[in-house]
């Protein structure tokens, strides 16, 4: 079902030879943070947090925008390397956004400790104790570390 999902892929540059972005997912069952590269791929962006019943929506819109090819999604793993329990939430959709995109290429990158990575990020950018508090923007943020844990893999591969 989803086994054509795989880990640290190089994404080629669409059929016109343009480089679309790239789009990183941190899935959470109420809300999901999203991030993005630049067009040519060098900088991860945190873009937004939606609603994740409203986030197919805001994908297609969005792709239909900006020229997207590869969307990374966060793989909740345990300590032990096994999948979380929230693989049964995240499978679904990815299945959803394969038959919506089917020309976006879906790649799961390990998201162990982006949560505990943007809250320390969250502190040492100095924000209030308020603002930390903020799930979206956690969210978002891990979405970045995500996508920035995805480019920096990628960095001696060509694309």
């Amino acid at each position: 079902m989803l086994n054509s999902l795989r880990f640290f892929v190089p994404l080629h540059a669409n059929k016109k030879n343009n480089m679309g972005r790239i789009l990183a997912i941190d899935f959470g069952r109420k809300r999901t943070g999203i991030a993005v590269t630049d067009p040519l791929r060098m900088i991860a962006n945190s873009l937004d947090t939606v609603p994740t019943h409203e986030l197919l929506d805001y994908l297609e819109k969005y792709i239909n925008k900006e020229a997207v090819d590869g969307i990374v999604i966060g793989l909740p793993t345990q300590m032990n390397g096994e999948e979380s329990e929230s693989m049964q939430y995240i499978r679904p959709f990815a299945v959803q956004l394969q038959q919506k995109f089917p020309e976006i290429e879906l790649i799961y990158v390990d998201e162990r400790f982006t949560s505990v990575l943007a809250h320390q990020t969250m502190l040492e950018g100095g924000l209030k104790k308020k603002d930390r508090q903020n799930k979206a923007l956690v969210d978002k943020i891990s979405a970045t570390i995500i996508l920035q844990s995805y480019l920096e893999s990628n960095t001696n591969l060509k694309i």
